[in-house]
């Protein structure tokens, strides 16, 4: 009795992940109101059923593929986090380009409406690593915008890199250690 349902609790697990990679995916490239809860189930091997039992409906599968996301970048963090603040920028960006879709629907802002918001606690979470980094660096009231303009600058490199909007020649490699070399002359260690 207690492999079968760990076995069931495993196959809907599994079901749930394919169905938030299939919706990042599919997101990333037609837009969220160009797919429908057919095509993604379809795309993730699965039925429309198994998106409402599992989710609810469209809006809170794509509330789901984002709040995902954020766990899965603050996992990616915190296990950089101990390595300090560069190593939180090389995490930063080996993650977006492992997960370049996913990263797009976090940041894109294309799903945000009333209906499709992510849980503000998760997000934070996934910011916690580089908050704590910094407040090691900057005095307490500074933290909050400390952590924006690291982020500012991370973010804004991998962005681009990402849209591909560069020569092609461009070395990513140095051009990103440039970035987080910078963000440590910004904000030394104490």
């Amino acid at each position: 009795m207690l492999r079968s349902l760990v076995g069931s609790e495993m196959c809907i697990r599994d079901r749930r992940d394919r169905l938030l990679a299939a919706t990042a995916e599919m997101v990333d490239d037609k837009g969220p109101e160009r797919i429908s809860l057919r095509d993604i189930a379809q795309n993730a091997g699965t039925s429309t059923s198994a998106v409402y039992a599992l989710f609810g409906g469209k809006a809170e599968l794509l509330v789901s593929v984002i709040e995902h996301g954020f766990a899965s970048f603050g996992e990616a963090q915190a296990a950089a986090e101990s390595e300090g603040l560069r190593a939180l920028g090389l995490a930063y960006r080996s993650w977006a380009m492992t997960n370049p879709a996913l990263y797009r629907l976090m940041f894109g802002g294309g799903v945000a409406t009333e209906d499709c918001r992510p849980d503000e606690a998760t997000m934070s979470t996934a910011m916690a690593p580089l908050m704590r980094a910094l407040a090691a660096r900057v005095d307490e009231p500074d933290v909050p915008t400390a952590a924006l303009t690291v982020w500012a600058q991370v973010h804004g490199a991998v962005s681009l890199e990402l849209a591909g909007v560069t020569p092609p020649l461009v070395p990513w490699d140095s051009v990103y250690g440039a970035v987080v070399d910078a963000v440590e002359r910004a904000f030394p260690a104490r």
